[in-house]
């Protein structure tokens, strides 16, 4: 943070945590300041390049040494002091390293250094739930390990204590199609099991629902059962939220936290649309619609657009002194907020907002405790106050406990990303949002190694499941608080699985899933010839078969393709056969792309 003021940078535009994760990378991958300066691409790098170096000068200053350093440093005193080395070598003559599939290369170097006089080492781990490599993990260094050891012994651990046959088939087949692992056949005792359910939601809100209501359905025949809802990207979370609170089922410390968020910066878009109707209100979607279109028009954020609303008068009365009791009571809250100790003041958005009497409403066991739940978010801000912590201090400490630090295991309904779920498990997992560009995320869809990390994050989502296990997806979705629904694809995962496997209940009605078919198309030679047979008729097509002799098979699944207008994308359907197949593919930046193969004039990359 003093770096950044000293540079008169404002945290709004560059904050500080994301120049920290920045640096840390940057460490992690041996690179100093002027390489991150030479390498950058637009200002913002720069910016943090200059503000990297200015950070090192300050940790020199102080004598200290960051996380990251602490491996470094050790790392370089043991390349460069060999009496150091030899030392620590006699000292620790095993080694036993844990989650090795997630260790980064100075991890690697500081274990290779560690091991050189006696290699007594043990490592643990699994290639196929290698999934930080974002963070830095190499999972070359579990994948090469038998050539850096070449002694080693390798022990399988093949047997699984936590999910059904049919839960780890369906989990192998989709990891089975990765290049980058050494492979392995997963069983357990605990034979046979639930089918996979893939349910296939019109739009985002619907698949929502569906989850909320099985949610319900579930809990009311397994009520010491807990479950989980897992999402590629935190953004989803919202409408699941919104669908569990519509359903009474927890969302309520989430809520007073955005309250509490919006009095410190009422510009905060995300969190005034959790609120602006929790409780009810009377502000109903319609106009949140009118105000969400209104601010993009205006360039305006979520509040100024309801103050502009109030002012000018631009809703109906009814509606107007909702939009307007909002705002008077958030002006009073963000008054309160620089005044009063943060206890008083979630006590008093408790009671003024009507939130307590709006759970006491529901006259239900759950909502009493929901209600104790809400006290121990008051206990939790009567500790930050003795630890002399201001509102800023208590909201930054809760963003960054990761849901997986936050995870409690007494709860009956989790929902966290994907990655946060490593290492955990329920009876019933929900996979949500599988779709092309969502999951596997559009960022990795240009990279084989990336789309292989992909399909190890869903690998280790399917695997969270103990009994039951839910894939669902949504056929339309908005994109970035965009105002039209876009068509998606259903996610490479979805296919990978075997049709034995998979059962859907789309459309209400239960049916066994259909997978990408790979027969011959109603307009291919196969089908002609086939038509005219059955009419006793036989047709010589050997003529027309020589003139597709010279066709290009290479464009299938998983091909990439260069595009005039739409520049590099992913085959990810194939329909039909030569020319006139239509190819489905995939271009970031412009989403999905169905084209005529003969008219799109693609190049192969």
């Amino acid at each position: 943070k003093n770096c950044l003021k000293e540079m008169d940078l404002d945290e709004k535009v560059l904050s500080p945590r994301a120049v920290l994760s920045r640096i840390s990378y940057a460490k992690n991958h041996g690179l100093i300041p002027e390489d991150i300066y030479q390498q950058a691409y637009d200002p913002k790098t720069e910016k943090i390049a200059i503000a990297f170096g200015l950070y090192e000068k300050k940790l020199k200053q102080a004598n200290a040494l960051d996380f990251d350093d602490l491996l470094l440093k050790t790392v370089e005193l043991l390349e460069n002091h060999a009496p150091v080395r030899q030392r620590l070598n006699e000292q620790f003559r095993y080694v036993m390293v844990d989650e090795y599939q997630d260790t980064n290369r100075i991890q690697y170097q500081l274990i290779r250094q560690l091991t050189q006089l006696q290699q007594n080492l043990c490592v643990v781990g699994d290639e196929d739930q290698s999934i930080y490599g974002w963070r830095g993990a190499d999972i070359q260094n579990i994948l090469s390990f038998e050539k850096d050891y070449p002694q080693a012994q390798i022990i399988k651990l093949e047997q699984n204590y936590r999910s059904t046959q049919n839960i780890l088939e369906a989990a192998g087949s989709v990891v089975s199609n990765n290049v980058a692992r050494k492979g392995k056949s997963l069983w357990t005792e605990t034979t046979g099991g639930e089918l996979v359910t893939l349910y296939e939601a019109p739009d985002a809100e619907t698949e929502a629902l569906f989850v909320a209501q099985q949610i319900l359905s579930y809990l009311r025949s397994h009520p010491s059962d807990s479950l989980a809802v897992l999402y590629r990207t935190n953004f989803q979370s919202r409408l699941f939220e919104e669908a569990c609170r519509r359903n009474n089922i927890r969302a309520e410390i989430k809520d007073l936290l955005s309250y509490l968020k919006l009095c410190l910066n009422p510009q905060d878009s995300v969190s005034l649309l959790r609120i602006l109707n929790t409780p009810p209100r009377g502000i109903g979607k319609t106009t949140v619609d009118t105000l969400e279109q209104e601010a993009r028009n205006r360039a305006l954020s979520l509040w100024d657009t309801i103050q502009y609303a109030v002012e000018q008068r631009t809703f109906t009365p009814r509606t107007l002194r909702a939009l307007g009791d909002f705002r008077d009571t958030m002006e009073e809250f963000i008054k309160k907020a620089k005044e009063k100790p943060i206890s008083e003041l979630l006590q008093q958005v408790m009671d003024r907002s009507g939130y307590v009497r709006w759970l006491e409403s529901e006259g239900t066991e759950e909502g009493i405790s929901r209600i104790e739940n809400l006290q121990e978010l008051v206990n939790a801000a009567r500790d930050s106050e003795d630890r002399g912590e201001n509102l800023r201090d208590f909201l930054d400490h809760a963003a960054l406990i990761s849901d997986a630090d936050a995870y409690d295991e007494r709860a009956r309904i989790t929902l966290m990303t994907l990655h946060s779920a490593k290492g955990l498990e329920f009876p019933l997992v929900f996979i949500v949002g599988l779709e092309e560009g969502l999951f596997p995320h559009s960022r990795s869809l240009l990279s084989q190694e990336e789309i292989e990390e992909e399909r190890r994050l869903c690998y280790v989502g399917m695997t969270r499941a103990q009994k039951k296990l839910y894939l669902t997806r949504a056929k339309l979705r908005r994109f970035l608080g965009g105002e039209s629904l876009n068509q998606t694809e259903p996610s490479r995962f979805i296919y990978e699985i075997p049709s034995n496997l998979i059962e859907s209940v789309s459309n209400g009605q239960a049916r066994k899933k259909a997978v990408a078919y790979k027969g011959p198309t109603y307009n291919s030679l196969e089908s002609i010839q086939e038509f005219y047979k059955q009419r006793g008729k036989q047709v010589d097509l050997s003529p027309v078969r020589k003139g597709v002799t010279n066709r290009d098979n290479s464009l299938k699944y998983g091909t990439y393709v260069r595009h005039s207008k739409y520049g590099v994308g992913m085959i990810i359907r194939c329909e039909g056969e030569g020319d006139d197949s239509k190819l489905t593919i995939s271009f970031p930046g412009y989403g999905l792309k169905k084209m005529i193969r003969k008219y799109a004039a693609l190049e192969r990359v």
